[in-house]
């Protein structure tokens, strides 16, 4: 290494999100507590290299839902700037996948009623206004994993 590369390079610490793999797994992803909320992927955290650096830590939860590999360049180097906005529409949207989370297992447990109907009956009473839109066969798919989950967690 080059006495130049040696002074200049950046302190890069192991992500503590994919422990230094690059890649988010099943493992990661029940660590975190993102079931539901996280599939395996490359890593958003270090941008799938396995480091990351102390501004990182500093500005962005490790297990923050809203930093994902799908996210436009530009919104993903705003949640890194922690960027009010950003960070106030991630906020948004964890607490509208919690809700949501909520919706399910509520007339799931409670109301015995299976994917399609659920599915259904959210469309049906969704607000035009919502932050935001799903699909019915999404949110049919989505709910599916959600009551799987539920049950593998009562056996």
């Amino acid at each position: 290494m080059s006495i130049f590369k040696f002074l200049f390079k950046k302190s890069d610490l192991e992500c503590p999100r994919c422990l230094g793999k690059g890649f988010v797994d099943q493992e990661d992803i029940r660590r975190l507590n993102r079931q539901l909320k996280w599939v395996p992927a490359p890593c958003a955290y270090c941008n799938a290299s396995g480091t990351t650096s102390p501004e990182m830590l500093a500005n962005v939860p490790v297990d923050a839902s809203y930093l994902t590999i799908d996210l436009p360049e530009s919104e993903i180097e705003k949640i890194k700037n922690a960027d009010p906005e950003m960070l106030e529409k991630g906020r948004q949207k964890e607490l509208f996948l919690d809700n949501l989370i909520q919706y399910v297992e509520h007339h799931y447990q409670t109301q015995n009623m299976n994917a399609e109907g659920i599915a259904e009956l959210y469309i049906k009473n969704e607000d035009e206004r919502a932050l935001f839109a799903v699909d019915k066969e999404d949110l049919k798919e989505y709910i599916e994993k959600i009551i799987k989950l539920k049950k593998s967690e009562i056996n």
